[in-house]
């Protein structure tokens, strides 16, 4: 596989941007080697600098549920750029987005449009705050949410504690308003209730964790943590910037049946184009400037380009049967990627899936749903895997801990293709020491 124009570029892209890169997990650095620089992508496939063609899983991370370019967001985003691309004022386009939303989508009444997930948690995060009158937010170990300062923490010691700053340039007192407990476990959100009542605004939880392997949580935990919010008057917020769309049309709500008190949105909802949101009851968000106290405010928030893109996406998305030839089509994938390796080799890797989005594990264990549970040590077998995979034209996010998207535009041969090339890199992938 050439690289040359890739490599050409990275040591340009240098001179600019820290690292060469405008997002950390772009430069490679978990997997090796030199970065893909993508010069075009239609459906299922990326072209890079180099004219190499791959099979796309990453989906840019989640928001190509149409796989890239389709034609009826290309065309919607050309008429609505031939209009103008930004106003700073209102636009019918809003209106007709939040309407396809919330007049298919019961968890929530009211929904504000910002410019990414990370915008829309920040936002959200705000809000609890601001309806709670409280300060402190209790989030969990392997979510993760964006870099907003009070979220870009990670454990400390033992089961309750305040988080450690995971980057530079957080201070101390943010991390302090920050409860960090692990993923599935009762008694610890059950002795920070204890600890710090009367405290906390809301629990903030990916309810489908994808950020950091798919760590698919029990129905039940989702409930204890809804029912405990009640008990101590606190918010519950899903963050759903990944499964938002993604696993249905309602999301990790409409899947779990389970109504929280805030949704945040983000990658699918903009159908490629940077769109974020956050919705609650009428009541929650009657608390958003202008009706209410709490400030938020954003020049390109609601860009009529952006909008268009969203209406023109989620419109497919809500064509009957879309979301089940998704799941079956990710299905059918796993199983074949089964079929076609050893069967000795099945005890040491697992895949692990919901709706279309999926995770190998390398890993003897059948359930993994907290972060402290996935073996770092293992990341050494998917390095070797994915340059492997890129060698036979499948392209991956460039790190095991990200989830793989299978999206309408993946065709059943590429399925197909895809399942022999992981069949042929498995096997090499676990001789390594």
């Amino acid at each position: 596989m050439k690289r040359e124009r890739s490599e050409h570029l990275f040591e340009k892209a240098k001179n600019y941007f820290p690292g060469g890169v405008n997002s950390p997990v772009r430069a490679f650095r978990s997997v090796g080697g030199t970065p893909l620089f993508i010069q075009k992508g239609k459906g299922s496939r990326i072209w890079d600098a180099d004219g190499n063609v791959f099979i796309d899983y990453c989906c840019s991370w989640g928001p190509l549920i149409l796989g890239h370019a389709p034609d009826e967001v290309v065309e919607a985003v050309k008429t609505s750029v031939e209009k103008g691309s930004s106003f700073g004022a209102p636009t019918s386009l809003e209106n007709d987005l939040a309407d396809l939303i919330l007049s298919n989508n019961p968890f929530i009444e009211k929904i504000r449009f910002v410019s990414s997930g990370t915008e829309a948690v920040m936002s959200a995060i705000r809000l609890a705050r601001g309806v709670t009158g409280r300060s402190k937010i209790l989030k969990f170990e392997g979510c993760y949410h964006g870099h907003v300062d009070s979220l870009l923490v990670k454990a400390g010691s033992g089961l309750v504690t305040f988080g450690n700053t995971s980057s530079a340039g957080v201070p101390e007192s943010f991390v302090n308003e920050t409860i960090v407990v692990p993923l599935d476990n009762e008694k610890a959100v059950e002795e920070a209730f204890v600890k710090f009542s009367n405290e906390i605004a809301c629990v903030i939880i990916e309810p489908i964790p994808a950020n950091n392997g798919l760590l698919l949580q029990r129905k039940e935990f989702l409930q204890f943590l809804r029912e405990i919010c009640d008990k101590n008057n606190s918010l519950l917020l899903f963050d759903e910037v990944i499964s938002g769309f993604r696993v249905g049309f309602t999301g990790a709500a409409g899947l779990f049946g389970m109504r929280p008190d805030i949704i945040t949105y983000g990658k699918i909802i903009g159908g490629g184009l940077p769109v974020g949101a956050y919705g609650a009851s009428a009541a929650i968000m009657g608390n958003i400037s202008p009706e209410g106290g709490v400030y938020q405010a954003g020049t390109l928030s609601g860009n009529p380009v952006a909008m268009s893109a969203g209406i023109a996406q989620l419109t497919e998305c809500l064509k009957p049967g879309f979301y089940v030839d998704l799941e079956r089509k990710t299905k059918y994938l796993i199983d074949e990627i089964l079929r076609l390796t050893p069967a000795e080799l099945h005890d040491r890797f697992k895949f692990f899936s919901v709706g279309s989005i999926f995770w190998i594990a390398f890993t003897s264990e059948n359930a993994i749903r907290s972060a402290e549970a996935i073996d770092a040590d293992s990341m050494s077998y998917f390095r070797v895997l994915h340059k492997e995979l890129l060698e036979r034209g499948i392209y991956l996010g460039p790190s095991g801990y990200e989830v793989g998207f299978v999206s309408d535009a993946h065709s059943v041969e590429d399925l197909r293709i895809t399942a022999k090339a992981f069949a042929e890199t498995l096997p090499i992938a676990l001789a390594q020491e």
